[in-house]
């Protein structure tokens, strides 16, 4: 409901925490994420869903954030990359995998790689290295030529060690 301010009350549940924001109607939830939030490991790469920079989960499913409206996400239950892990617990298997086969380097893209990655090994437990390759056809990184990455991934689904 429109505040007098022309804003809308978001009520969603982050990372198992839930908050109320006021927001203009026209925010995308990756600035509510960022910007409002604090939650900076939601990159903003391109703000036109091509890079993959600002993938976050959405009552489980991964999505660009930057292609939601933070009023849609109203009552949603979203997981960030700060998400996967308390401080100072051990890494998500997925963060675990890119550490052990170097598949980062500058890490702007690694967030929205690692949500895209978790929802590709639900989707798909034991994908081929083409489903790999394809799963990943939404997300840019600039640095690592997705060699690593590809064998990150294929290394922990042959593990059968789930996101």
């Amino acid at each position: 409901m429109p505040e007098p301010d022309n804003r809308h009350v978001v009520t969603l549940e982050i990372n198992g925490t839930r908050k109320t924001v006021a927001v203009e109607a026209r925010k995308l939830l990756v600035h509510l994420i960022r910007e409002d939030l604090g939650l900076t490991g939601t990159h903003v790469g391109c703000d036109t869903s091509q890079c993959g920079a600002c993938t976050v989960e959405i009552d489980g499913l991964a999505i660009k954030s930057c292609t939601v409206l933070a009023v849609m996400a109203d009552g949603a239950s979203i997981t960030t990359i700060e998400g996967l892990t308390d401080t100072g617990a051990e890494l998500n298997p997925v963060q675990a995998a890119f550490h052990e086969h170097h598949a980062l380097q500058c890490g702007f893209c690694t967030p929205g790689m690692v949500m895209s990655v978790r929802q590709l090994l639900k989707d798909q437990p034991n994908p081929s290295e083409h489903d790999i390759r394809h799963g990943l056809a939404g997300n840019i990184c600039r640095c690592t030529g997705y060699h690593n990455i590809v064998r990150a991934i294929e290394s922990l689904a042959s593990k059968g060690d789930q996101p």
